[in-house]
């Protein structure tokens, strides 16, 4: 036991002893990270946020025994394996909060007037093919929602109607939770009983998406500040892209948003966060109000 309490004594302070040698984060470090970061990313971390930037940066620092912020960025722009790497710090810098049906009100417009409206549009030209697109979907929930939607309401009014559901997000760690489709009591806090026994296999304090919806959707890694990507994304008839404008400053929602309306099609609806909007960002879109809610319209 004293072998082992000596071990375990040794291992702290050697943990200890790496985050204590990590330099301090200098003004000059933190203007240098945020721009590497907003160059990769368009997210941009304001002054007051510069404690947050360090704290997260810190951790991954410590785990890759560096010893300082200017070593860790210099391996970033340097090392073959930087592009690896990137990852881990997406993962680092990003804030994933949400649950299923956290936007009810924009889910109830989807069911009982977009969709409806978009596939009598779409019948005019032969068989439709509904294309949605969660742009920052984290771990899932969002995309599943929407499959949640779409299966009980509907399918039974449109059993023509074939749907695809895209969700994207640039963190891996998320989008792997999500394509697994298991999720803990937090993340359903928010769904209806009826929808949690229909549609989820229960396990004690496990939630598992059930097959029918898990197939209506895929997941995949997506930098919406990456113009290449963007380009790939197109064909969409309804994006939800929440509260991600809150991250970029001007400069990146004006160019996000231009390329998220490139990716609608004519007709399209864009459902953005309840604290965003596109005023001063875009002039593109038309304003569709809801109950409870509104959305923007690609006419």
């Amino acid at each position: 036991m004293t072998f082992l309490n000596n071990t375990i004594t040794k291992q702290e302070n050697s943990l200890q002893n790496k985050q204590k040698v990590v330099s301090v984060f200098s003004d000059l470090a933190f203007e240098n990270f945020r721009k590497y970061i907003y160059d990769n990313c368009g997210i941009y971390f304001q002054d007051n946020k510069k404690y947050l930037l360090e704290s997260r940066l810190q951790k991954r620092i410590s785990y890759l025994n560096m010893e300082s912020y200017d070593e860790y960025l210099n391996f970033l722009k340097t090392h073959p394996g930087s592009s690896n790497e990137k990852k881990y710090l997406y993962e680092a810098i990003t804030i994933n909060e949400t649950f299923f049906f956290r936007n009810q009100p924009q889910l109830d417009a989807i069911a009982s007037t977009v969709l409806p409206e978009i596939i009598a549009y779409k019948r005019k030209t032969g068989k439709p093919k509904i294309r949605i697109w969660s742009a920052a979907s984290s771990s899932g929930e969002e995309a599943y929602s929407i499959g949640i939607i779409i299966t009980d309401l509907i399918k039974p009014k449109f059993p023509d109607v074939e749907f695809e559901i895209v969700g994207t997000d640039i963190n891996h760690a998320v989008i792997d939770t999500a394509k697994e489709g298991k999720f803990k009591e937090y993340s359903i806090r928010n769904t209806p009983v009826y929808y949690l026994k229909k549609y989820f296999i229960a396990d004690g304090n496990n939630f598992e998406v059930k097959p029918e919806i898990k197939k209506m959707v895929s997941f995949k890694i997506a930098n919406l500040f990456d113009d290449l990507t963007m380009k790939t994304m197109g064909g969409f008839d309804i994006i939800f892209c929440a509260n991600v404008l809150i991250y970029f400053d001007m400069k990146s929602k004006i160019r996000v948003v231009s390329n998220l309306y490139n990716s609608l099609n004519k007709g399209g609806y864009f459902f953005i966060g309840y604290a965003e909007t596109l005023h001063m960002i875009s002039k593109a879109f038309a304003l569709v109000s809801f109950p409870k809610t509104i959305g923007y319209k690609k006419e």
